[in-house]
Formats: structure tokens, C-alpha cells, sequence
């Protein structure tokens, strides 16, 4: 039996509390601007309903009957909330007069959140949205597109709005998130929070407190003005003779690594920490390890354009675009043992890589973007991968310790 149950007028109401559309019409005059007015809902709301034929009325004339009482036991007149059923007169030469539901309507808001339970929710909505209004009243379109966001978090409105005034009244401030100081705030506050307070900020915030080029949670604070933790870099001096103070191993931050004068001539930067660690003492040379997509960053060094850089890492899809974007910031790096022979002459050591790449990559040479197709293109078996550390470490050292020439 396919007819509608009680249980069916609830999901049909359900939804529209889903959609938000029942929660935004809770108040007389509904959240937001004009352009939700066709949303709407006009009360009373007629409900979708399907019952038995007239045929069946005959014959299936009991279950019809326990279906009437159904109704009848989840409506208002039996709850005293919810909704009412629309009665028909029809006669059944079988049966004779019979009185037979011909549709249901909610009369009221009130009665649509009683059917679903959901009146001390609408209550609890109507006061966190009016506390929101009361102090950033630009936000009701925002209220009327979201209303379940803000049932959402309800308990913690008092401190996204203290964050809210906080950050317009010091906008881009350059201090961390740390720093933001409004009762009941620190910074794992905060970080949970990142696209709530970016819908939010957007909308709060002056244009020019907003730098609408930095977008998602990794770049909330750039797009803020807000400090953000520095980048840092790890690099090991290979040469004794050019120790800092008799430092070989730092990590710093980029900003200070542009301005050391190493005097080296020749930087290694390789992926793989070991290796980085085992490089042997070689003249004029450092090496940079463990930046993996992050090499970037070496952007911000400008004495790299004047040392010969040499990038070795995994053949893989990955390790050729972590290539590809070095050489979009330092053209004339070259690369080693990521070439043909390397990875045939190690045939027995592949693996396969869990999430290769197809992206197109500029900075390839010919040679390197030819093995980037074999393996994009899986040309020499499914997403073949050679990573470093299965490439014998004196084998590897035999090419990156060469003496700079």
C-alpha cells in the first residue's frame, strides 16, 4: 500500500525545514531582501496526499478504513497541532456514502513546526538571528540564505560575532590569529571556523580589509591581513670551509635565508630528508631538503638565480611537476637521475604511485617531459613510480657529489 501516511505529511514538511524555507519564514516578515519572497510559504499549506481509487474504496474497503484512522489519529483535530484533513462526500454503489480524505493543509507556521517538532529550534533561531542583527544587520541576506548555519553554531554566535567586531575594528592588523582578542576566542576557535568567518567577513568588512585574490581556509589569514606562520626552509652547508659560526644544519625562515650570503656556488635540493642528511662534504656546495611542493617558496631568494641548482627527485608524475614548478621560479635548474636509464637500470624497485597526475607541465626539457608522458599516460605499466630512497645511497652520491665544475 503506497497511500500517503502520517508519517509522509511530516517528510513533506521536513523538507522544507531541510531547505531552510520554513526556518526563514519563522518570523512574521522574513530574513533577508526581496529576492526571497518567492519562497515563501503560503499558509495554509496544502500537502501532497495519495489515497485509494473509488475502485478501492470497494476492494479494499478495511484497509482503506485503517488508512482514514491513521489520518485521522495524526492530525490536528486529534493532536491539537499539525494538520487537517479536507474531507469529500463520495458514494460507492458497493459500499454506499462514504466520507473520503480529498486533501490535507497545515494551517498555520505554528502547526508545521509543531508536525516535525522543531518549535523550540525556530524560538532558539529567531533570537541568535535577531542577537546577530542587532550588531551586523548587513548580515540578514546572509541569515536569510543560511538560517540552518546559524542554528548551526548557536551556542557559539557571542564569539563569532566578537570576532566579527574584532576584525573590523582593526582590519589587517598583521598580528596572528593568537592575538585576536574577544572573550571566549583563541586560535582552535577560530581555525574550525575559517569558512563560516570568511562568508561572514566578506560581507562585515570594508573592500579594502579584504584581499579577494587569497581565497580558503589555507589562505584566511592572507586574505585578512593577519600574521601567519613563517615558511621555513631546512638546508644543510656541505662545504666546513662556509659554516656559519661553525653552523652546517639550519632551518630559518625564507625571509632570512634571502638574506644569508652563503658564498656557495652550487645548491642541491632534493626530497628526500636521509639523503639530505647523508650528503658527504662537497666544496662550494649546501643543500636544500624537504620542501616538496613547497619549493615555491624559494622564490623569495633571489641569490639562487646566480648558483647552479641541481633537483633530484622520485620519478613519478609528482616529482616532475615538483620539478616543473622550480623551474618556473629558477629556469636554469637542472635535474638529475630522473631520466630513462635511471629508471629502467632500476626496474625491480618500482612501485606504483597511489595518485599520479595528468597536468600539462611548461618547464620540462624534452627528454624529461617525454618519461613525464610514459608515466602520465602509463606507457610503461600503471602509475610506475621510483622514489629516491630505493635508488642505492652511493649510487646517488656518486652523481650529486660530483665537484662542482
Amino acid at each position: 500500500m503506497n497511500w500517503t501516511s502520517p508519517a509522509d505529511l511530516q517528510a513533506q514538511v521536513q523538507k522544507l525545514w531541510d531547505s531552510g524555507r520554513l526556518l526563514r519564514d519563522v518570523a512574521e516578515s522574513p530574513y533577508g531582501v526581496a529576492g526571497f519572497e518567492a519562497e515563501r510559504i503560503a499558509f495554509p499549506l496544502k500537502l501532497r496526499l495519495r489515497g485509494p481509487a473509488p475502485r478501492e474504496l470497494a476492494t479494499r474497503h478495511d484497509e482503506a478504513r485503517t488508512w482514514i484512522l491513521a489520518l485521522e489519529d495524526g492530525s490536528r483535530t486529534s493532536l491539537g497541532y499539525g494538520y487537517d484533513i479536507v474531507w469529500s462526500e463520495t458514494t460507492n454503489r458497493l459500499i454506499g456514502r462514504n466520507r473520503t480524505p480529498r486533501f490535507i493543509e497545515v494551517p498555520t507556521r505554528a502547526d508545521a513546526l509543531a508536525l516535525i517538532g522543531k518549535v523550540e529550534e525556530a524560538a532558539r533561531f529567531d533570537s541568535v538571528a535577531q542577537g546577530i542583527l542587532d550588531m551586523f544587520p548587513e548580515l540578514e541576506p546572509w541569515i536569510a540564505r543560511k538560517p540552518l548555519a546559524v542554528l548551526d553554531e548557536t551556542a557559539a554566535w557571542p564569539q563569532i560575532l566578537g570576532v566579527l567586531a574584532w576584525l573590523r575594528a582593526n582590519p589587517r592588523s598583521g598580528r596572528y590569529l593568537r592575538e585576536i582578542d574577544a572573550p571566549g576566542v583563541d586560535t582552535k576557535f577560530v581555525e574550525a571556523r575559517k569558512t563560516l568567518l570568511a562568508e561572514l567577513l566578506d560581507l562585515v568588512l570594508p573592500d579594502d580589509a579584504v584581499d579577494r585574490s587569497r581565497s580558503g581556509a589555507a589562505e584566511f589569514e592572507a586574505r585578512y591581513g593577519l600574521a601567519t606562520k613563517p615558511a621555513l626552509v631546512r638546508f644543510r652547508i656541505l662545504d666546513p670551509d662556509l659554516a656559519i659560526q661553525g653552523l652546517t644544519d639550519l632551518t630559518v625562515r625564507v625571509d632570512e635565508l634571502a638574506r644569508l650570503d652563503l658564498g656557495a656556488e652550487r645548491v642541491l635540493i632534493v626530497e628526500n630528508e636521509i639523503t639530505g642528511l647523508a650528503m658527504p662534504a662537497i666544496s662550494r656546495t649546501s643543500v636544500i631538503f624537504g620542501l616538496g611542493y613547497a619549493v615555491h617558496l624559494l622564490a623569495n631568494v633571489p641569490w639562487l638565480r646566480s648558483q647552479d641548482v641541481v633537483y633530484w627527485g622520485d620519478i613519478d608524475t609528482h616529482g616532475f611537476r615538483i620539478l616543473d614548478r622550480l623551474r618556473s621560479i629558477l629556469p636554469h635548474a637542472r635535474s638529475v637521475l630522473m631520466d630513462p636509464e635511471t629508471l629502467h637500470s632500476h626496474q625491480a624497485d618500482w612501485t606504483t604511485e597511489p595518485a599520479p597526475t595528468i597536468a600539462p607541465l611548461d618547464h620540462l626539457t624534452p627528454t624529461e617531459a617525454s618519461l613525464y608522458d610514459d608515466l602520465r599516460y602509463d606507457r610503461l605499466g600503471r602509475a610506475v613510480r621510483l622514489e629516491q630512497e630505493r635508488i642505492p645511497l652511493r649510487e646517488a652520491l656518486a652523481v650529486l657529489a660530483r665537484p662542482y665544475s
